[in-house]
């Protein structure tokens, strides 16, 4: 489960690069110490991907630590871009993979 996880993750980073969502410059220690959910009030919701959700899975798979246990970041992303007129079906469908990999529940997390 954690390689599928890494599969999807890189998924994500490749399509946020692929629509020109991928920032070169990494926000503010202040945007990024944001206590809202998905830093909704200091970063775009690709920004918050790019720097907040990706890393930290990436150094969970790293250090080898406990996955989180649910995700739910498709509906966030789905109101964002919607009627944006980016074509994010496969940004979408790898964020779906990530959700539905860490809600699976403890016989998945196991794996």
């Amino acid at each position: 489960m954690r390689t599928e996880v890494a599969e999807a993750l890189i998924d994500i980073e490749a399509e946020l690069r692929r629509l020109g969502l991928w920032d070169r410059i990494p926000p503010s220690s202040e945007a990024l110490a944001s206590t809202e959910p998905f830093c909704l009030d200091t970063l775009s919701l690709p920004q918050w991907l790019q720097f907040v959700f990706l890393p930290t899975l990436y150094r969970m798979l790293e250090q080898e630590q406990s996955l989180p246990r649910r995700c739910a970041i498709t509906p966030m992303a789905q109101e964002h871009f919607h009627g944006s007129g980016h074509g994010v079906d496969a940004l979408l469908a790898a964020l779906q993979r990530v959700d539905d990999l860490l809600t699976e529940g403890d016989e998945g997390l196991a794996r």
